[in-house]
């Protein structure tokens, strides 16, 4: 086995494979170690998968909607659960086996096993110890399960075991509400599942703003029972498992948790960096060029628990490698804040939430697709989106929405903020008609009547025609 690198990258995962690519193009003179599976947590048990599974779940809830378009018979369609969850596996292990080709060809360097750091340039593999100038940390996260649920066994499910399931009961316990709690929650009840979601707090998918969270809340509530600001309690009882809450209490027949994922950094060596590690044992990282401290250690990705997303986990470790290859620190601005939830109707939010801001110094403008025209029609009428500009100069500064394509809103939106936009500079772009993103434009005006005036030569100043089917 190898003992001495330039660049040792502990973790195979989205930013593992983001810095061995950066690392490449300067040294060849690396390792690459991971404890399996390969895969990266997005390709297999994360974003890909779960997307496969709602993107079934939202072909058979349209069911629901085919009478209202005057198509009969929805009534005999039937939701094949094992095939569903076999195309789910089958698409899973094609984006699994295209993400194993990026370390097809590193033979010795490709290294399976535990990495645990002996100080700030050494790598102790399964008591096979690296030395190395840089060090990328990349080990990524897994998901939580309070001790006391682990005895439920195999009746307890989280993201990582969904999607390996065989078939579904017809009763499922949802505890925890955030993006991947939502977004199973309601796939599940789409596919016939009875199903119950609990959360300790009182809004659903890192909301902050309140009119947002409400209109999801109502929304969600339609599909499948919700519970929010409940703590629960896990019981055996007959035929299931009870959950409990207050005096309220519910049988299913098993659980997914989705209360969070914890950063792989339990037995990883943190401490022999000699620097402070806080209250979970995480180091301080930087987070423009994600070293820690003033050592020759690099934490990207999932695990340093700052952007828990892939594109930012991707742009750590492209950071990382560049930073292990440099001479001198290479500081890169990070990209404007975007989240999505791909429930129905869809979350987003874009640069600064409503709790990141003084909304006394803000002008909030909002549109409700309810009687949207381009919504009606596709009968994708509900939801709401809340737009932050400052009161001063019109700037936009940030966007919470649950609305009919909001993945697609987000991106007007985070470019709009990235390239530092006013509300009158978005409001001249065109919007073609009819449109869902009309709808922005709608929450655009609302803000732009409290703005001090543009000119009159500016098409900005375009305003509606009040009718909604000409919005």
């Amino acid at each position: 086995m190898i003992n001495k690198v330039d660049v040792a990258i502990v973790g195979a995962g989205t930013a593992g494979l983001a810095a061995l690519r950066d690392v490449r193009q300067k040294t060849d003179d690396f390792v690459l170690i991971n404890k399996p599976p390969y895969g990266t947590t997005c390709a297999r048990v994360g974003c890909m998968p779960s997307k496969t599974l709602i993107a079934a779940a939202n072909a058979f809830h349209e069911r629901t909607l085919l009478d209202t378009f005057g198509i009969r018979g929805a009534e005999h369609l039937e939701a094949d659960i094992p095939a569903v969850l076999a195309r789910v596996r089958l698409l899973r292990d094609d984006f699994v086996a295209g993400v194993m080709k990026s370390t097809d060809d590193l033979g010795e360097r490709n290294i399976a096993g535990h990495a645990r750091l002996d100080g700030a340039n050494r790598v102790v593999v399964d008591g096979h110890v690296i030395e190395a100038r840089q060090i990328i940390l990349a080990p990524g996260s897994s998901p939580v399960v309070p001790k006391p649920w682990r005895s439920f066994s195999d009746r307890i499910l989280t993201t990582d075991t969904l999607f390996e399931e065989q078939d579904l009961p017809s009763r499922i316990g949802v505890i925890g509400l955030g993006a991947i709690g939502v977004e199973m929650a309601q796939a599940l009840a789409r596919l016939g599942i009875e199903v119950h979601g609990f959360d300790g707090a009182d809004q659903m998918a890192g909301i902050s703003d309140e009119k947002i969270a409400e209109t999801l809340r109502i929304s969600l509530s339609r599909e499948f029972a919700v519970h929010l600001g409940v703590e629960v309690d896990l019981a055996e009882a007959e035929g299931g498992i009870e959950i409990r809450w207050g005096e309220d209490k519910v049988v299913v027949d098993k659980v997914l948790v989705a209360v969070g994922r914890r950063q792989n950094v339990q037995d990883l060596g943190l401490e022999t960096l000699n620097v402070p590690l806080d209250d979970k044992g995480m180091p301080e990282v930087d987070m423009q060029t994600m070293r820690i401290g003033n050592t020759s250690v690099l934490l990207a990705g999932d695990a340093n628990g700052i952007r828990p997303l892939l594109h930012e986990g991707s742009d750590e470790g492209h950071i990382a490698g560049l930073n292990a290859t440099s001479d001198s620190p290479v500081r890169l601005k990070r990209r404007t804040p975007m989240s999505i939830t791909f429930c129905a109707p869809e979350v987003a939010s874009v640069g600064k939430r409503s709790s990141d801001l003084d909304l006394d110094g803000c002008v909030v403008g909002e549109v409700d697709f309810g009687s949207q025209g381009r919504a009606r029609v596709m009968q994708k009428n509900e939801g709401l989106l809340r737009i932050y500009a400052s009161r001063d100069d019109g700037r936009l500064l940030g966007a919470e929405m649950a609305a009919p394509a909001a993945e697609h809103l987000a991106h007007l939106l985070v470019l709009a903020i990235d390239q530092n936009l006013t509300v009158h500079e978005l409001l001249r772009i065109p919007f073609y008609h009819p449109t869902l993103e009309e709808g922005l434009r709608s929450a655009l005006r609302e803000i732009a009547r409290e703005l001090p005036p543009f000119s009159i030569s500016d098409l900005s100043g375009c305003g509606s025609l009040e009718v909604e089917a000409l919005e």
